[in-house]
């Protein structure tokens, strides 16, 4: 079978993964909590049934608290959003049928959200691996080098090499960076 009907697609997760999801529970938890601790020692009555304000005195203990709290929770919302905007997800497309390279990202919410680019099929020079961050480039010519496949979670190198030598042997590409 020829490589000229084929449109191939590695989808991208960007910020929806299971850690982010994690921490921004966790996050949003402990900043309920400081908030509730230090209201509490401010209004000098147990909002958490398990802290007693009695023994918190609000300057500077329930100040320090609330402070904490409010910075915890604004990482949460943030968390939240970034989850909700899904920044850094997508996919790369190779497609014979059209003789492009497509990649696709989510950025951030205003007027360049959407990352589309395509890239020629000619233009390949080689498919290049980045060990330190785990990725797989694509280095078109002229040394311009792309991201074309990102791990958001740790792979062994070994699985690394085995993706790329597949990208480097269906787009008929030198393999590069071991």
């Amino acid at each position: 079978m020829t490589n000229q009907n084929i449109i191939r697609r590695y989808i991208v997760i960007g910020e929806r993964r299971f850690s982010n999801y994690w921490w921004a529970i966790i996050s949003f938890l402990g900043s309920i909590g400081f908030l509730l601790t230090g209201i509490s020692s401010y209004l000098g009555q147990d909002l958490l049934p398990i802290i007693h304000s009695s023994t918190i005195n609000f300057f500077p203990q329930g100040l320090l608290m609330c402070f904490y709290g409010s910075l915890a929770f604004l990482m949460s919302l943030y968390w939240c959003l970034l989850i909700i905007w899904n920044v850094g997800g997508g996919f790369s497309e190779i497609d014979f049928q059209n003789g492009y390279i497509r990649i696709f990202r989510w950025g951030y919410p205003g007027k360049n959200r959407r990352i589309d680019l395509k890239y020629p099929i000619k233009e390949v020079e080689a498919i290049k691996i980045e060990q330190k961050f785990r990725t797989i480039l694509i280095r078109l010519k002229g040394k311009t080098e792309i991201p074309f496949i990102g791990t958001t979670e740790p792979l062994t190198l070994k699985l690394l090499e085995k993706q790329a030598s597949e990208l480097a042997r269906f787009l008929d590409a030198p393999l590069e960076g071991f």
